[in-house]
């Protein structure tokens, strides 16, 4: 008897390869059951390797060290599944990274290639910066192909989560750079989808930060660890879905 249930509600992996909207926070429920778990409940591995790549957004700039979106994706692992027994997660980020940043980084140290899943938030500082979009067309697609090779080469195993709106928080409210985002993540999306890469969104759950400030950190810019939760709770299905198929 599984002691693990996964609902997915509507058609989860419409934003994997197909020009649906990406899924939101209801048409998901995720609900671990209490009690033991079999170790062949859900055909997952002992132990993943996961890579984090992006900025302040993949660090948890303003937040704890455990509270990023990939530290928390890790710990629900481990505290979730019965299965997963370790987990080792390295992230390459900074506050204030642009693609070209990020390229460069990756280009001056050995990754790994044998990574079971990558993911990719990137973009924001090239809009904030005033880089020009052309350039972000250009270096996108180049870090996607970077997170595909260090994904063993399977493109399944990616996860491109959608550029935060920083212009819904106290600080950010000041520039009005909705517009400038929503169209970096336009091509963001669609460049995925043609790639058959999944694009996850999560800028709706940061549009929420004027009317909800517990979703943005202290430093009135920044999502906090509640936001980041919220992130997970999107991100932890794909992860499951991705490794048991």
């Amino acid at each position: 008897m599984r002691k693990l249930v996964i609902i997915f509600l509507g058609v989860l992996f419409c934003v994997i390869g197909c020009g649906s909207e990406s899924i939101t926070s209801d048409e998901i429920v995720y609900n671990p059951i209490d009690g033991d778990v079999e170790s062949d409940s859900l055909g997952l591995n002992s132990h993943y390797k996961i890579l984090a790549l992006g900025d302040s957004y993949t660090i948890g700039q303003s937040v704890c060290n455990t509270c990023s979106f990939p530290e928390q994706l890790k710990q629900k692992l481990l505290s979730n599944f019965f299965e997963i027994k370790t987990i080792d997660l390295k992230i390459v980020a900074k506050t204030g990274w642009r693609t070209n940043n990020l390229i460069n980084s990756l280009e001056a140290q050995e990754i790994d290639e044998n990574y079971n899943f990558v993911t990719l938030l990137i973009g924001v500082n090239n809009q904030f910066q005033g880089a020009s979009f052309g350039v972000y067309e250009r270096e996108f697609p180049e870090l996607v192909n970077k997170a595909i090779t260090y994904a063993n080469n399977n493109a399944n195993h990616l996860v491109v989560l959608s550029i935060p709106d920083y212009t819904y928080t106290p600080y950010g409210s000041n520039f009005p750079a909705s517009e400038e985002i929503a169209a970096y993540n336009k091509f963001a999306r669609d460049y995925c989808i043609n790639k058959g890469v999944s694009f996850l969104n999560i800028t709706d759950i940061t549009e929420q930060g004027l009317e909800h400030p517990e979703l943005v950190a202290d430093d009135d810019l920044h999502p906090s660890a509640f936001a980041y939760e919220k992130f997970v709770k999107r991100l932890l299905p794909l992860f499951v879905e991705k490794m048991t198929n």
